[in-house]
Order: structure tokens, then C-alpha cells, then sequence
């Protein structure tokens, strides 16, 4: 019982790490589809005079489980055909433990389609 006892707190500690780690994994996943999303409404919508506030709907619609005044959007492109379209994301990210913050910073994906 005493050795339980001693063990006990690491092994809490290493669980909340790996779900925190989790929680992280997911976040970055969620931006990362949601890039690829604002990237494939970008690619098609060449000639729509509003395609960029159409990427950045389709990035927030994407990233649903997000906060969306959280997520930074960016959208650089000529807008010729066949020229790189290239959609960035940002959110930021905590991982804490026992009320401390062990790790902070911003998740970022880049999805980069062609103009179509």
C-alpha cells in the first residue's frame, strides 16, 4: 500500500500528460484539415471577387470544435492560373499540469494547392 501510495502521483502526472498531449494532437489535426479545406474553396474560386473571405468561412466551418476568434487565417496567392494558392492557420495551444502551464505556443499548418 505504501509503495501504491509513493507511485500514485507520477502515474496521474505521466495520465494527464498523455491526455493534455492528446488534446494537442487533436487541435493540430482539426487546423490542418481546415487549411486543406480553405485551400480546396480557394483553388476553385479563381475568379469570385469575395474568394477570400469564402477561404476563411470554409477554414472556421472546418475547424468546428475550434474557437474561431482564436484561429488566425492566411491567404497568399496571385490568383493566375496555375499559381500557388497557400492557406495558413494558426491556434494556439497550453498543456498544463496541476494548474502550472508546462508548455504553451501556436500550432501552424500550411496547405498549399494550385489555382485552378
Amino acid at each position: 500500500m505504501v509503495e501504491f501510495t509513493l507511485v500514485l502521483p507520477i502515474l496521474c502526472l505521466v495520465l494527464f500528460g498523455v491526455i493534455q498531449m492528446g488534446i494537442v494532437f487533436h487541435d493540430y489535426i482539426t487546423v490542418t484539415d481546415a487549411t486543406r479545406a480553405g485551400a480546396r474553396v480557394g483553388a476553385v474560386s479563381r475568379q469570385d471577387p469575395s474568394r477570400v473571405s469564402k477561404i476563411n468561412t470554409a477554414v472556421k466551418g472546418s475547424a468546428t470544435n475550434l474557437d474561431a476568434s482564436k484561429l488566425g487565417i492566411t491567404v497568399t496567392s496571385t490568383w493566375a492560373p496555375g499559381a500557388d494558392l497557400k492557406v495558413t492557420a494558426t491556434y494556439p495551444y497550453e498543456v498544463s499540469l496541476l494548474g502550472m502551464v508546462v508548455k504553451s505556443g501556436a500550432l501552424t499548418s500550411t496547405t498549399t494547392e494550385r489555382v485552378e
